[in-house]
């Protein structure tokens, strides 16, 4: 079975998935995948240089985040555009790494799962919900971004209603772990937790 872990902006995808990762489940981060092929692959690089912005890649070959940002954020299609360049890079990478998992559950973390495809890959999604107040104050705290710049990207964000998904409430009030393990258990599972 292959899951997703979704949600919006601070309701806390990262920190379900460590916990996965420490009972000892694999956790596929699309969004590390995504920054490490970017910064790997050169026909990405090739691609993001010919169809966005040349000036986004440096002599030396590396990405420039804030010049590539800056443009793809003022122009929605080239934004969808480096979208389409990326995530179909990452679906490739995503396929090897499933078929390199021998194993009967696996996970994925992924903050865009309609948007980049992947929920057609995924059998069952986990989707990680929290007050929004709470999402602000964890964003703002990580990330150093205002309160209206946070409330604006929650604005922006899609909320779907997800098919055959579980919902994980990660509220500052809620333990996460009994509800992760009641989870696994009823797909048969039985986990501990083991530092890391």
């Amino acid at each position: 079975m292959i899951v997703a872990i979704t949600g919006g902006i601070g309701a806390g995808k990262s920190v379900v998935s460590h916990m996965l990762r420490a009972m000892g489940m694999p956790v596929y981060d699309c969004d590390a995948a995504a920054r490490r092929l970017m910064d790997e692959s050169c026909e990405i690089k090739r691609r993001i240089a010919g169809e966005i912005s040349a000036s986004a890649i440096a002599q030396d070959g590396s990405i420039c985040r804030q010049e590539l940002s800056s443009v793809v954020f003022a122009n929605p299609e080239k934004l969808s555009r480096l979208n389409a360049i990326v995530h179909g890079a990452v679906r490739v990478d995503l396929k090897m790494w499933m078929s390199r998992m021998d194993l009967p559950l696996i996970f994925v973390e992924t903050a865009i799962l309609y948007e980049s495809g992947f929920d057609s890959m995924v059998d069952e999604i986990w989707e990680v919900t929290a007050p929004v107040e709470q999402r602000v104050h964890r964003v703002m705290v990580r990330s150093g971004l205002t309160e209206p710049q946070v409330r604006a990207r929650i604005a922006s964000q899609l909320a779907p209603s997800y098919p055959h998904h579980r919902i994980i409430d990660n509220s500052d009030s809620t333990p996460l772990i009994p509800q992760i393990i009641n989870i696994l258990n009823d797909y048969g599972f039985s986990t501990t937790v083991t530092s890391s």
